[in-house]
């Protein structure tokens, strides 16, 4: 037996969709960006949405929209991947850590409150797994000092938040489409916004800062005529990729429907088992389970997951919190601690969860759980 954690789901259609568009016209900047632009801006509720290369591409450019720069300061959670911070940096700013909630595993607002300087700048709430973040009281807090709102939703493409999909309610939310997450794209990202002159800035960031839009040139000296407006990136998706994204997103809510099923089987498994502890659901929303994630005692974690791992079940962890990473270590991080997430760390395991996983494959996951315990 060999399970991952998770893989992609991809049948004849999006094979055929690929297949189309290396026969067109156009591999790259061509018209199925836009087409998938707005099927996932319509999808979450958002006037607005750009493709990019990968979710850290889209986070990247978010934080430079949103004008975070040297001397700014931005909080977000450790346990989360590297990206979610590192975007920070990029930036030349400072990534503040909030400890999480111990229940949801989602960053506290209450930790929040009390990194706020008059330094911060913005918010990168993280939607750890697909379970939404508390986001009235994190909005209520960006309102109260003036912030950013920048959503990390790589886990919570399809997750409700009180009856409105993630994505469309804070100022920027990023979305990424590696083959793990709910649709894919092979690599790919997307921003989503409500506000027009954030998404303008998004536009020429993705592509070396470049318009031929006339109404943005300085000047113009004809049909031809491009001009360099800002320091942008190469951070283009493909018209093969989008196409890609374009058949899987026709698939998405049967696959979060599939996701939610094994989930709820591996919560009735486990609801009465000795030394697992299970995830629970934020009251009002609806998690959309990128990941399924266990805690268990730190004294017997290691040996379970090694157990797991050699009967064939691609167990895993996430996250190691990002700022016990070697290069946060020597580069001003060294003095952070933040308890809650330390302790989920040193307890927790994903389990496989994605479309594709079967009844036989699941049960086999539970039964071996079972018997480590």
């Amino acid at each position: 037996m060999n399970i991952p954690y998770s893989r992609q789901y991809i049948d004849e259609d999006d094979e055929q969709a690929v297949l189309d568009v290396l026969r067109s016209d156009y591999l790259t900047t061509g018209p199925k960006i836009a087409e998938f632009e707005k099927i996932v801006a319509d999808y979450v509720g958002a006037k607005y949405a750009v493709a990019v290369a990968s979710g850290t591409a889209a986070l990247h450019v978010s934080c430079l929209a949103a004008g975070i720069k040297k001397g700014d300061e931005v909080i977000t959670t450790p346990i989360t991947f590297a990206a979610s911070s590192n975007c920070v940096l990029y930036c030349d700013a400072k990534v503040v850590f909030a400890d999480i909630n111990p229940i949801t595993y989602n960053i506290d607002p209450t930790d929040i409150r009390r990194k706020i300087t008059d330094k911060t700048k913005a918010i990168i709430p993280v939607h750890f797994t697909g379970q939404p973040c508390e986001m009235d009281e994190i909005h209520d807090i960006a309102q109260e000092h003036d912030l950013i709102v920048l959503e990390d939703a790589a886990h919570a493409l399809g997750a409700d938040y009180k009856g409105r999909k993630i994505g469309g309610l804070s100022d920027l939310t990023t979305f990424s489409f590696h083959p793990v997450k709910h649709i894919t794209t092979g690599e790919g990202g997307m921003i989503t916004t409500n506000d027009k002159t954030l998404y303008e800035k998004l536009l020429l960031l993705r592509t070396h800062g470049i318009t031929k839009d006339p109404s943005l040139l300085k000047k113009n000296e004809g049909g031809w005529y491009y001009e360099q407006l800002e320091l942008g990136f190469n951070y283009r998706i493909t018209d093969i990729q989008c196409a890609l994204g374009i058949s899987q997103m026709k698939k998405i809510d049967r696959f979060i429907a599939r996701r939610r099923e094994i989930a709820k089987r591996y919560d009735d498994a486990f609801a009465d088992l000795d030394g697992v502890m299970i995830p629970i659901q934020l009251e009002g929303c609806n998690n959309s389970y990128h990941l399924y994630v266990v805690q268990m005692e730190d004294i017997v974690r290691k040996d379970a997951f090694n157990e797991l791992r050699t009967a064939g079940i691609g167990v895993n962890v996430h996250y190691i919190p990002v700022y016990k990473h070697p290069y946060y270590q020597k580069n001003g991080y060294q003095d952070i601690y933040c308890a809650n997430a330390e302790n989920l760390y040193n307890k927790m395991i994903s389990l496989p969860i994605y479309p594709g996983l079967t009844k036989e494959e699941q049960e086999y996951v539970i039964e071996q759980i079972t018997r480590v315990f």
